[in-house]
C-alpha cells in the first residue's frame, strides 16, 4: 500500500464518503486510490470553489465532513472564498491538498507557493505530513478536528503519496465533545429566570431539530424568545413543528430595534450579534453594554447538551410540551398573481416548496421578504450565506443534494452572485441532482445599490452604475443553464413560476428558471 492508498482508506475508516476534486498532477497518486480503496464517491468540480462550496453543503446536512481536494496553492486560492464561508457556518469541511515533491521544493518550481500561510488565513489547523509514517496519523486528526465544526488542512507531498509502505497501520479518530461547563448553564438558568425580558440567541446546532426542541423546552420555561445571532444563519431547521425562531435583520439599525427590549441574552452556540459592516455613528456590536449576556458553551461543547441541560435546570416541560408550533404548517401563504416582483418571488417560493425541502439561499436582495414568508410553509432546512462571501449558492445546493438524495433542493440564487460559480451546473447535470436553481434576474449587483444608497452617495453616476449594473449585454441563463446540461427556462409571471416549478419538482433533476424581474 502506498502513502496515497493509506491516506484515503484512513479518510474512508473515519467516515468520509464523499470527495469534491479539481485535482492536478500532485494528486494523481489520490485520484488512483479512490479506485483501488472503495468507499469514497469521486465528484468533479470544475472550479475549485465549487468543490468547497458542496463541501461546506453537504457538511452542513450531515454534520460530518467530505473531502476537497485541491491542486497546490493556486487550488486552494481558488477555492478559498466557500472555505471561508464554511468557516462562518460552522461546517466540517475536510481539505486534502497535494504538494511538490519534497526534493523539488527547493528548486521553486511555477506553481509552488506558501500553502501553509494561505490554509492558515481559515483555520487554526493546519499540517504538512513530513513522511509517510505519519499520513494515517495526520489524516485521522484532520476528519477528527472537523467534528467540531471546523475546516481543517492535510497537505501532502506527492513523493510520499506514492511512497511504498510494508506495514501500513490505519490510525483511528474518536471525537468527544467537551463536557458541558456546569456553571455557564446555572448561570444562565439565573439570568432567564429572573422577572425580566430576555432572549435566547442561537447558532450553529443549535439551530437543527435536536437544538431547536431544547430551546422550545427552554422558552416554555422561561418566556423568553428565540433569536438567530445572524442576518444569514448558517442552516436552521423550519416549518412544521419547528419552533419560530426570530431572524436579526440585516440593517443594523433595524437590528438595534429589535435586540433595544432585552435586558439579558443568553448565547447558544451564537456569537455576539455584530452589524456586517462597519457604518458611520452606528455601533458594531448589537448587544448594549448595559445587557447582561452569557454564553452558555464554549467551542468544544455541544450546544444541544448545553441546552438540554438548561432546560433541564429551568425544569422545562419534555420535548411535546414545549410549545412547539405544531399548527404552523397550516398557514403558508396564498399564491400571488401578475407581473414578477421580488416579494412576488419569494411569496410563490413560500407557497409552493415541498415538504421537505432543502433551501439554499442566496437571493441577496431578491430574497429579504421570504424568511418571514415561509414561516408558516412545510417542514423544510434553510441554508444561508454564512460567511457573507458570494458565490456559495450553486456549489452549497450541489453538496446538500448529495447529501439528501431523497430530498428536493431549490437554490434561490442572485444572479450576480450566480456567475462567481456557474460550473456547478455541469456537475449537478452529470450527477442528475434533484436541484431546481431559480435565478434572480435583476441584472445588477442590487445589493451594492443599496449599500451606496444609505452611504449617502446620492444618485449613481456613471462609473457606479457600470461597476452596478449586469447589463448590456443581459447575460442569457437560459443558453448558459442548457449548455452546462441543464433543463432551464425563463419567467416572468407568477402563472410561469409555478407552471416551471411544479414540472421541476415533479420531473426531478437539475432544472434552471430565470425569474425575470
Amino acid at each position: 500500500m502506498n502513502g496515497a492508498e493509506i491516506l484515503v482508506k484512513t479518510a474512508v475508516e473515519s467516515g468520509v464518503k464523499l470527495c469534491f476534486a479539481n485535482a492536478g498532477t500532485t494528486e494523481l497518486p489520490i485520484v488512483a486510490a479512490l479506485d483501488k480503496i472503495k468507499g469514497i464517491r469521486a465528484v468533479l468540480g470544475l472550479f475549485e470553489g465549487v468543490c468547497t462550496g458542496a463541501a461546506d453543503g453537504y457538511g452542513r446536512m450531515t454534520s460530518t465532513p467530505a473531502m476537497a481536494l485541491l491542486h497546490l496553492g493556486p487550488g486552494l486560492a481558488n477555492g478559498i472564498a466557500n472555505l471561508h464561508n464554511a468557516r462562518r457556518a460552522r461546517s466540517p469541511v475536510l481539505t486534502l491538498i497535494g504538494e511538490h515533491a519534497t526534493w523539488h521544493r527547493q528548486n521553486d518550481p511555477p506553481l509552488a507557493m506558501d500553502i501553509e500561510g494561505l490554509a492558515r488565513a481559515i483555520s487554526p489547523w493546519v499540517r504538512t505530513s513530513l513522511s509517510p509514517g505519519t499520513l494515517s496519523q495526520d489524516m485521522a486528526e484532520a476528519v477528527r478536528e472537523t467534528a467540531l465544526g471546523r475546516v481543517s488542512f492535510l497537505i501532502a507531498a506527492s513523493d510520499l503519496q506514492q511512497a511504498e509502505m510494508a506495514d501500513a497501520a490505519v490510525a483511528g479518530s474518536p471525537f468527544a465533545f467537551d463536557p458541558v461547563d456546569g456553571e455557564a448553564v446555572e448561570r444562565a438558568a439565573r439570568l432567564l429566570g429572573g422577572n425580566r425580558r430576555t432572549a435566547l440567541i442561537l447558532g450553529g446546532r443549535a439551530l437543527g431539530e435536536r437544538g431547536l426542541g431544547e430551546a422550545a423546552r427552554v422558552r416554555a420555561a422561561a418566556g423568553c424568545d428565540l433569536l438567530t445571532d445572524s442576518f444569514f444563519p448558517a442552516s436552521m431547521e423550519r416549518g412544521g413543528p419547528m419552533p419560530a425562531v426570530r431572524r436579526l435583520p440585516y440593517f443594523p439599525e433595524s437590528a438595534l430595534d429589535v435586540l433595544a427590549p432585552y435586558t439579558a441574552a443568553v448565547l447558544a452556540g451564537a456569537h455576539e450579534p455584530v452589524t456586517f459592516f462597519g457604518y458611520p455613528g452606528v455601533p458594531g456590536r448589537l448587544l448594549r453594554e448595559g445587557q447582561e449576556r452569557v454564553s452558555l458553551c464554549a467551542g468544544g461543547q455541544d450546544e444541544v447538551a448545553a441546552l438540554r441541560a438548561l432546560a433541564d435546570a429551568l425544569d422545562g416541560p419534555s420535548a411535546k410540551g414545549s410549545g412547539q408550533d405544531h399548527s404552523a404548517a397550516q398557514h403558508r401563504p396564498g399564491l400571488p398573481s401578475g407581473r414578477l416582483t421580488p416579494e412576488k418571488v419569494c411569496l410563490t417560493l413560500a407557497a409552493l416548496q415541498p415538504e421537505g425541502a432543502i433551501i439554499v439561499d442566496e437571493g441577496l436582495t431578491t430574497a429579504f421578504d421570504y424568511y418571514g414568508f415561509s414561516a408558516g410553509s412545510p417542514r423544510h432546512s434553510l441554508l444561508t450565506i454564512a460567511g457573507g462571501a458570494i458565490g456559495y449558492g450553486m456549489p452549497c445546493a450541489l453538496g446538500a443534494a448529495l447529501a439528501c438524495p431523497d430530498r428536493t433542493v431549490i437554490d434561490l440564487q442572485a444572479d450576480g452572485s450566480a456567475l462567481y460559480t456557474v460550473q456547478a451546473l455541469w456537475t449537478e447535470a452529470r450527477e442528475a441532482l434533484p436541484i431546481t436553481t431559480l435565478i434572480c434576474s435583476n441584472r445588477s449587483y442590487r445589493i451594492l445599490e443599496m449599500e451606496l444608497s444609505r452611504s449617502g452617495a446620492g444618485a449613481l453616476g456613471p462609473a457606479a452604475k457600470a461597476l452596478t449594473s449586469l447589463s448590456p449585454p443581459a447575460i442569457d441563463w437560459v443558453a448558459l443553464g442548457r449548455g452546462f446540461g441543464v433543463a432551464s427556462v425563463a419567467v416572468d409571471t407568477v402563472e410561469g413560476l409555478a407552471r416551471e416549478m411544479g414540472r421541476a419538482f415533479a420531473e426531478g433533476g437539475p432544472h434552471l428558471i430565470e425569474m425575470r424581474l
